[in-house]
């Protein structure tokens, strides 16, 4: 079945999306410095699918993400986020391995672990964290479906 999805409106994060996806990861899996991989949700106000690539760390079998956007200091968070927020069931690739994912944010202590934890994975999360308006939200990724 086909489900037409709409990229990033950032042509560098569509062309990173189109080589990892047409190469299964091999080229964009590593790329910024770190580990990305390929997110799709469902819009919150329109229902579309939408794809992005982001970096992510792991802890455990859970995927983490940072939401700090790609602009530091902006008052919004990003779309993934917020589509994250509202319907919180998503669609993941990593390399070659398409799965399911639900998503939540991470509170307490569990952020602060997270939060450092992909702080040095990504030293840019510190920068983004200096010129923050408010607290970057780091969510969790578990998995409820093995393949796609």
């Amino acid at each position: 079945m086909t489900h037409t999805v709409t990229d990033s409106p950032d042509p560098s994060v569509t062309d990173h999306v189109r080589r990892y996806l047409a190469t299964d990861g091999r080229d964009g899996f590593l790329e910024g410095g770190t580990t990305n991989l390929v997110l799709t949700t469902v819009g919150r106000r329109t229902g579309v699918r939408r794809r992005t690539g982001l970096f992510f760390g792991r802890d455990g079998d859970r995927l983490v993400l940072v939401a700090s956007g790609s602009a530091a200091g902006r008052a919004e968070f990003p779309q993934w986020y917020r589509n994250l927020r509202a319907t919180p069931e998503a669609e993941v690739q990593v390399e070659a391995d398409r799965f399911r994912v639900r998503a939540r944010v991470a509170e307490g202590t569990e952020y602060q672990r997270l939060w450092e934890q992909m702080r040095r994975q990504a030293p840019v999360y510190g920068h983004y964290a200096r010129l923050a308006v408010r607290p970057i939200p780091v969510v969790v990724l578990e998995r409820v479906e093995e393949q796609l």
